[in-house]
């Protein structure tokens, strides 16, 4: 008689590898058994202390993948205050001081909220996310990113770009929690307090100046479909990501402790702000209030009746009430970006000569140079890495195979290399 084929579920919930469990065959492979199942098992039998039972499910689920186990924060651990935020920051991003603080104050905020105790008064602080807006190569992806380093929360990026409508071409709006999911490896009461970066969420701005009148699904219905997010709202999440289907098992996710922060260059928005300062300008005060506006620095005039002028429904902006900016890269910037940080691109170079046993050094003037190059480019800091990347292409092929023990970037070099590769501002 053929033996009878095993089919990956737990014989004692029902739940599939499909539904997010993790399946311990028999040594007959007839029958299984969840992780969850065991853990229940156990508790009951006292076998396993209870504040021990999640760290013995989290080291059997990475036996199962033959991965490693992310270390839990302390449930009391302490929140940095503001200012050690941005002093945090201030190690790998340089400028940008007010939307660090904005950043720093928003993120304390929101996590007193959630560790803050029962009382009497019955005063409940509600959740307040965040929109950065700034030109590409300004930071903003890098600060979030940090953000969720210093304080080992689930992290995750989504592109609003691939978002659509829910029953049409492209990705509904909730699997962009299933991304979140799988970084708190399926622990849900993690995930509930993890940090969700948004980013390109200009791109989902209304395609008209009025409320469309047919589908828009990729632009106002995207933004219609992220209220519920944003606000706060218990949502079925697809597990394995995709589209939804009616017998697909799903997971639910409460959104009202995640932290929202959405970014976008909002390339254009200039004209929107330029447009509004000017139009307050009346009377006696006009020339005197021109004066005043940095048209060099328009951003940090940004105002929401900009991001609606821009697109963004009003109920989108309410649901995104700190607003912050990040001024364009100066040439002062540009040059600390290259050296100061701890991960500076030059510094990342150093190490990875260094590993070939090649001192590398990079002369004052050769900085001078990528800058002056990113600038002409106009791509911020994203810019100075595609320039040193494309200098260092050579040495990094020619010279692991010699016996060169030193090389130094000379302003000649940089300017040869990018030659030979054709970088030049008309091809970028």
């Amino acid at each position: 008689m053929a033996k009878k084929r095993y089919l990956p579920h737990c014989s004692f919930c029902g739940r599939s590898e499909q539904d997010g469990a993790t399946i311990l065959p028999s040594p007959s492979e007839e029958a299984g058994i969840c992780i969850d199942c065991i853990e229940t098992a156990a508790g009951m039998l006292g076998m396993i202390p209870e504040s021990d039972q999640d760290a013995t499910i989290a080291r059997a689920r990475a036996n199962k993948r033959g991965g490693a186990v992310a270390a839990k924060p302390a449930e009391n651990r302490p929140i940095p205050k503001p200012a050690e935020i941005k002093a945090y920051l201030d190690q790998y991003i340089i400028g940008q001081d007010q939307a660090k603080k904005y950043l720093a104050v928003a993120v304390y905020n929101h996590y007193k909220r959630l560790d803050q105790p029962t009382s009497a008064d019955d005063v409940e602080i509600e959740k307040s996310n965040i929109i950065m807006v700034g030109s590409t190569g300004t930071g903003k992806t890098l600060i979030a990113r940090t953000i969720a380093k210093l304080l080992d929360v689930p992290f995750t990026i989504v592109d609003a770009t691939v978002l659509t409508q829910a029953g049409y071409v492209g990705e509904d709006i909730e699997s962009l929690l299933t991304r979140l999911l799988q970084v708190a490896d399926y622990d849900v009461k993690r995930a509930e307090r993890g940090i969700v970066f948004i980013d390109e969420i200009d791109k989902i701005a209304r395609k008209g100046d009025n409320p469309s009148i047919t589908r828009d699904v990729g632009g106002e219905g995207v933004q219609q479909g992220l209220l519920k997010l944003l606000e706060g709202s218990i949502v079925n999440v697809p597990p394995q990501g995709g589209r939804k289907h009616p017998e697909q098992p799903m997971i639910a996710v409460d959104t009202k402790n995640i932290l929202f922060i959405c970014g976008g260059a909002f390339d254009g928005i200039e004209q929107a702000i330029a447009h509004r300062l000017n139009s307050s300008f009346v009377g006696f005060s006009t020339a005197a209030g021109k004066s005043r506006v940095d048209r060099e620095n328009i951003m940090k005039h940004v105002a929401p009746q900009d991001l609606k002028t821009f697109g963004l429904i009003p109920e989108i902006i309410g649901r995104l009430p700190i607003l912050t900016h990040l001024l364009p890269l100066d040439r002062e910037a540009l040059r600390r970006i290259l050296t100061e940080p701890k991960n500076a691109i030059t510094r990342q170079y150093v190490k990875l000569f260094a590993m070939d046993g090649v001192e590398l050094e990079f002369t004052p003037e050769a900085l001078d140079f990528i800058v002056d190059k990113a600038i002409e480019f106009k791509l911020g800091a994203r810019g100075l890495r595609s320039i040193v990347e494309t200098i260092m292409m050579n040495p990094m092929y020619e010279l692991p195979s010699t016996d060169q023990k030193k090389f130094i970037v000379t302003p000649e070099l940089c300017a040869r290399q990018l030659e030979s590769a054709h970088f030049d501002a008309e091809s970028v």
